[in-house]
């Protein structure tokens, strides 16, 4: 996944099929899909349907909930993700019509500039059983925040910051290291990038 395009403006970035999930679950999958090995890709693609149920927990009553979580990932992928679905997903050819949105709860967020989905998705990370796939998860979550606060900053990061916001938002219950996060640098040309075209923004 491309740094530069992680921190580009919403208007440069391409047109999510089910906006409802918001960009941090289509990006989990566009990285699910790079994994190499398919069964490493599963153990991901459960993961990330976990998270986008989580994410309505209010639904779960609704007949073949799960079932349509899976046609969800699948449809987001573009029916690329080549996994072993637990279920008979939706083929394209017979996806006439974009499939309903899912309501989506307008919960007050801790930090806008992560987002309310990311802070659900460290809950959901926190919930889950230790092993590679949870440590692969924080990994990835911790690097989008990092860029998600450099681009709202507009300036470097400390990854102290990092985290301390994971250690808030888990409630310090998950002993958590800067070793275990892998945190990458953002380039200074993103950074600068960045800056430039909110001050022209800012005179306009």
């Amino acid at each position: 996944m491309e740094q530069e395009d992680l921190l580009a403006y919403n208007t440069q970035k391409k047109k999510m099929v089910l906006p409802e999930y918001g960009r941090n679950v289509h990006r989990m999958i566009e990285y699910c899909m790079s994994l190499e090995d398919r069964d490493e890709r599963t153990r991901c693609a459960n993961a990330i349907v976990n998270i986008m149920g989580n994410l309505f927990p209010h639904l779960r009553d609704i007949d073949d909930f799960k079932h349509k979580l899976w046609d969800h990932l699948a449809i987001m992928s573009d029916f690329k993700l080549d996994i072993d679905y637990p279920y008979e997903v939706i083929r394209q050819e017979k996806l006439h019509d974009k499939p309903e949105n899912v309501p989506y709860t307008n919960d007050n967020m801790r930090y806008r500039h992560y987002g309310k989905l990311l802070e659900l998705m460290l809950q959901k990370w926190q919930e889950m059983p230790e092993g590679e796939e949870k440590d692969q998860l924080i990994v990835y979550l911790a690097n989008h925040m990092k860029k998600a606060l450099t681009s709202w900053n507009k300036e470097a990061v400390d990854d102290e910051k990092i985290l301390k916001d994971i250690l808030e938002y888990t409630h310090h219950e998950v002993p958590l290291t800067l070793e275990q996060l892998h945190l990458k640098e953002v380039p200074k040309e993103n950074v600068q990038r960045k800056n430039k075209n909110n001050g022209r923004k800012a005179g306009r």
